[in-house]
C-alpha cells in the first residue's frame, strides 16, 4: 500500500513505453492546462482492476497524461498476479493512493476507491478502457462553468483489443425516467462524470452489484440534480475483448437488468410501454443527428 500526492506529470517524467509502442498514451501528451480563473476544479478518478496487465499501463498513463493540474488518482487492484502490481510500483509517484489485496469485486474496489476521494468531481476508468487526450480539462472546464451540474455524459469510443476505434456511441442528454422505466439509456460508463457531493448523497455505489453497478449509479446521480450531455468529441474508449466483463457476465446482466427495473420502474401497460418506447425513439435522434452531422461534414456537436 503506498500513498503519494498525485500529480500531472510530463511525459519525460513517466517510465519509457514498450518499445512497440506509440502514439496516444505512449509517446503523445495533452499538453498542460493554461491557467484558470478561479482554478481547476479537483478530479478524482479511480481505477478498479484484476488480472488486467495487458491493458493497465495504458490505461494508467492516459489519465496521468492528461496535463490537468488538480488530479487526483486511485488505484485499487484486486491482488493481480500477473503483473500488474509492478506496473503500479512503476507509476506510483504519481499516484494519489494504491493498493493491491482482495476486494470483494469491481464494486467493492469503486465504493473503497471513492469513500478516499477529495476531489469535486468523480469518475472512474476500468483498467482496459482509457481516456482520450484533453479529456478531462475539457470536463474541469465543464463543470467549472456550471456550479449547479451534478452529473454529466460525453461520448465514448469502441476500441478493439490492440486499441483500434472501431465505434462511436453518441450519448444523449441523461434521462433517467426513461432508463429507469425501460432500462435502455446511452450514458457510456467512460465517459460519465459527477459531483462528489450528490454522489455521497445518493448513497454511492452499490456493493452487491457486479455488471449494472453503473446503470444503477447513474439513474440516481442524474434524478437527484441537473444533468447534461458534454458536447464535442469522444472522452473515453470502451474496450471490447474475449477476457471483458460484457463478453462474459451475459447471465449476470440480465439478473441485474431484471432487479434494476424492480427497483426504479413501475409496472406498465401496453399501451404505456409503446408510448414510453416511443419517447425513446424520440430520445434517441438526438444523437441520430449528431451521428450524420459527425459523418457528412465532420461537425462535432
Amino acid at each position: 500500500m503506498t500513498m503519494v500526492h498525485g500529480s500531472a506529470p510530463a511525459i519525460t517524467d513517466l517510465p519509457p513505453p514498450p518499445a512497440n509502442r506509440s502514439g496516444w498514451p505512449w509517446t503523445v501528451a495533452t499538453p498542460p492546462a493554461p491557467q484558470q480563473p478561479g482554478g481547476w476544479p479537483r478530479i478524482t478518478i479511480v481505477t478498479p482492476s484484476y488480472q488486467q496487465a495487458a491493458y493497465l499501463e495504458e490505461a494508467i498513463r492516459s489519465v496521468l497524461l492528461q496535463g490537468y493540474p488538480n488530479l487526483e488518482y486511485i488505484v485499487m487492484d484486486g491482488g493481480s498476479r500477473d503483473g500488474s502490481v509492478e506496473i503500479i510500483r512503476r507509476y506510483a509517484p504519481w499516484l494519489s493512493y494504491w493498493q493491491s489485496k482482495p476486494d470483494g469485486g469491481q464494486s467493492a474496489a469503486l465504493a473503497d476507491g471513492f469513500a478516499r476521494a477529495t476531489g469535486e468531481i468523480l469518475a472512474w476508468i476500468n483498467s482496459d478502457d482509457r481516456l482520450q487526450p484533453g479529456a478531462l480539462q475539457r470536463v474541469g472546464r465543464f463543470f467549472a462553468e456550471r456550479p449547479w451540474l451534478a452529473f454529466a455524459s460525453g461520448d465514448v469510443n469502441f476500441i478493439d483489443a490492440e486499441g483500434r476505434v472501431t465505434a462511436r456511441i453518441f450519448a444523449l442528454p441523461p434521462n433517467s425516467a426513461l432508463t429507469a422505466l425501460l432500462g435502455v439509456h446511452r450514458w457510456p460508463q467512460q465517459g460519465c462524470f459527477w459531483r462528489r457531493s450528490v454522489y455521497e448523497q445518493v448513497g454511492g455505489v452499490d456493493r452487491q452489484l457486479r455488471f449494472c453497478m453503473d446503470r444503477d449509479l447513474f439513474i440516481r446521480l442524474s434524478a437527484a440534480g441537473p444533468s447534461r450531455r458534454l458536447p464535442g468529441p469522444p472522452l473515453g474508449d470502451f474496450r471490447l475483448h474475449e477476457e471483458a466483463k460484457t463478453a462474459t457476465l451475459h447471465a449476470v446482466w440480465q439478473r441485474e437488468h431484471a432487479l434494476l427495473q424492480r427497483r426504479y420502474g413501475q409496472p406498465v401497460g401496453v399501451y404505456q410501454y409503446a408510448g414510453l418506447r416511443m419517447m425513446w425513439w424520440l430520445w434517441q435522434k438526438h444523437a441520430s443527428v449528431r451521428n450524420r452531422l459527425y459523418r457528412a461534414y465532420g461537425v462535432e456537436c
